[in-house]
């Protein structure tokens, strides 16, 4: 039985400790601030990056890596086990190039068969939940037909939304997508935000307050997951005291199966902001 080893990159922003558990590959990406570059999760995490973006002198930007770098990772796992298929699950190509880059790394394999990519449609935790679900089901000698199809159900059935402190990260960063049409009228105004089934970030609804925000998030997920039982990651851009007030409404509301918090790392963070909260929600 062929062995599936599962690939992601670091906007999955699954923690480090899940990543070596599971034997998940990760492939970073780039963060580029005041003259310096470095590797999301890698050379700058999570904490450190809110730390500097206070002091940072301009807005951070990313890249996406090379398909060589994928190449590299595709090869050494190829060479390990003549057995192994890998399995390759990233960040919307709507976007980021990313998944571009991986299908490119895959196009210059010998023995491309061995490799399938996956477009995620979704950032951050949408795409954690996905790959470990997948490596969860490697571990358990499932195969790579069956990971794909885990990783289909699961993404059809998630729930995604976000409350973002201001909108300026997300338009100055060009990955607003249809949130757009929310710049200009944000007085006091809080968008609640979500990706559409194309992978893009879109507007579902704008309230006057976070307050509010926050219970019109319960009501859309009342409305979206009718059976009450949830598994539930909250994720948060430095903003921990937010997310467990979100959570505590979700909890009121909901039948809990298992829940974690995730801190939202530096590429994702530089596109959605500080003060970013998001709850990605899945049935049970």
């Amino acid at each position: 039985m062929s062995r599936v080893r599962i690939v992601t990159d670091s906007t999955s922003d699954i923690p480090k400790a899940t990543r070596e558990k599971l034997g998940i590959e990760m492939v970073p990406l780039k963060i580029h601030l005041d003259g310096e570059t470095y590797l999301d999760a890698v050379t700058l995490d999570a904490e450190q990056f809110y730390h500097k973006l206070v002091a940072a002198h301009s807005m951070p930007t990313t890249s996406q890596p090379s398909p060589a770098e994928f190449l590299a990772l595709y090869e050494k796992l190829l060479a390990e086990d003549p057995e192994v298929t890998i399995l390759s699950i990233h960040l919307s190509s709507a976007m980021s190039g990313t998944y571009q880059s991986a299908l490119l790394a895959k196009s210059m394999l010998d023995e491309e068969d061995r490799v399938q990519v996956i477009d995620s449609k979704t950032a951050c935790y949408g795409i954690g939940a996905l790959v470990v679900a997948a490596a969860e089901a490697a571990r358990e000698g499932k195969s790579m037909e069956e990971c794909v199809e885990i990783v289909r159900r699961i993404r059809e059935s998630f729930v995604i939304y976000f409350l973002v402190d201001t909108l300026e990260y997300l338009q100055k960063g060009g990955r607003i997508g249809k949130a757009s049409a929310l710049i200009g009228s944000l007085l006091n105004i809080k968008p609640i935000l979500s990706v559409d089934p194309e992978g893009e970030i879109a507007s579902v609804d704008k309230v006057r307050g976070q307050k509010k925000a926050m219970a019109r998030i319960i009501e859309m997920m009342r409305r979206d997951i009718p059976g009450g039982d949830i598994h539930i990651s909250m994720a948060h851009a430095n903003n921990r005291e937010a997310a467990e007030e979100l959570y505590r409404l979700i909890e009121q509301n909901f039948t809990i199966k298992s829940m974690q918090y995730i801190t939202i790392g530096p590429v994702i963070g530089t596109h959605a902001g500080p003060g970013t909260v998001a709850a990605f929600v899945s049935p049970a």
